[in-house]
């Protein structure tokens, strides 16, 4: 789709999800075992035929750039096809990236020596799978000016998104940031319309638009919050494209924007029928693949191995371990009579004899030395490491124990 021009959003600081962002950015955290966040968003550009990709980076973005240059150099430059990096560089003035619309803004430049006839702008830090062909399709349908993405969740939910108020035509009326009394969808007075962060613009209205918003000193140049209002000001044509399925239930979407979600998100995957299927071959999830041997499990003399409802990434080694219902990235190795549960363990972690690991979140590069347990106390496990609200442990990266 040549005449389609996609711009991921990659550069926020991702601060509730501290401490996984310490070192990098959001889109960059490990998820699922072998991926980055951001693979699922551009996998979805990728089987849906967008492959003209811009990826805006700012705070903290080498890991994710590194991942992008490694991992996503996949598409072919000689059909016009292209998956590109752009860190902010100040090109307008001596300011950096002041929102998801002034990011877009500042690189006006890359939309001009494209010359598309539509611009779709992403999230990078989201878990779902979506056809954007079949939003371009309403788009068009709709000679909407723009079209936003959005999902029905429960009314008392609507303190964690942006809430888009809609007419019984799915028109656009309004925008609420996370409202304690949310406008609710027509004939539906238990639900909202949550905004995905997936915007959809004809070229002209776009243009348009951001040069006004620009201009405006008390804007924060959000599209949301200050583009959607501006539109609707200026009688533009805005639409909601409902991501539900053919039963009108709402399709999978997960925002991991605070370490518990993120932590619900990974142990989805591992459910006896997962909402996110990551085995759908007509759908892949890309990334990059280091080379690593075959998972290794063996017994010793007192412990046998054992997997349960598990995923193992390659190169770990279980020597006489128990695994249940965690993932485990690649390259961990669990010493004998070492037993972990409901956890995610990242890259390169070295789980001693022993040991205990329940609850947690690992990140990469830990030594849990032999009999250490981790969230079984929780006075123990203040005193060492960061819990969430929900009481899952998280060990930092390379921290020492």
């Amino acid at each position: 789709m040549r005449e389609i021009l996609t711009f991921i959003l990659a550069g926020g600081r991702g601060e509730r999800l501290d401490p996984l962002t310490r070192d990098r950015a959001k889109p960059a955290v490990p998820f699922g075992g072998i991926y980055r966040i951001i693979d699922f968003t551009l996998s979805n550009c990728v089987n849906s035929g967008m492959r003209r990709i811009y990826v805006l980076t700012q705070y903290k973005s080498f890991s994710l750039q590194k991942h992008l240059l490694s991992g996503w150099d996949i598409v072919s430059n000689q059909l016009g096809e292209f998956i590109d990096v752009i860190p902010a560089q100040q090109r307008i003035g001596q300011d950096w990236y002041r929102g998801t619309a002034d990011a877009i803004y500042q690189n006006n430049y890359a939309i001009k020596d494209l010359n598309p006839d539509l611009i779709l702008i992403l999230a990078g830090d989201h878990i779902y799978k979506m056809d954007y062909r079949e939003m371009v399709n309403y788009h068009q349908a709709k000679g909407a000016d723009m079209t936003l993405a959005c999902i029905p969740m429960p009314k008392e939910t609507a303190r964690d998104f942006g809430v888009i108020q809609v007419d019984k035509d799915n028109h656009v009326r309004g925008f609420q940031e996370k409202p304690d009394k949310p406008k609710t969808i027509p004939g539906r007075p238990q639900e909202i319309y949550a905004s995905m962060g997936i915007y959809l613009f004809s070229r002209s209205a776009l243009d348009a638009e951001l040069a006004v918003d620009a201009k405006n000193k008390d804007s924060q140049h959000d599209f949301g919050k200050n583009i959607v209002p501006q539109m609707l000001a200026n009688k533009r044509k805005i639409y909601v494209y409902n991501f539900t399925d053919e039963k009108n239930r709402p399709r999978y979407w997960r925002d991991i924007g605070t370490r518990d979600a993120y932590y619900q998100a990974n142990m989805d995957l591992l459910r006896t029928r997962p909402p996110f299927n990551l085995y759908d071959r007509g759908w892949p999830v890309r990334t990059f693949h280091e080379q690593y041997p075959p998972i290794m499990t063996m017994s010793t003399r007192s412990h046998d191995s054992s997997i349960i409802n598990s995923m193992i990434s390659g190169g770990c080694m279980l020597q006489g371990a128990k695994v249940e219902n965690s993932v485990l990235s690649p390259n961990v190795r669990i010493e004998a009579g070492a037993h972990v549960k409901n956890s995610i363990i990242m890259e390169s972690v070295t789980i001693g004899r022993n040991a205990v690991i329940h609850n947690a979140i690992i990140d990469k590069e830990v030594n849990i030395p032999g009999r250490m347990q981790v969230g079984v106390d929780r006075k123990a496990d203040e005193k060492n490491f960061i819990l969430t609200t929900s009481g899952i442990v998280i060990a930092l990266k390379r921290q020492k124990l």
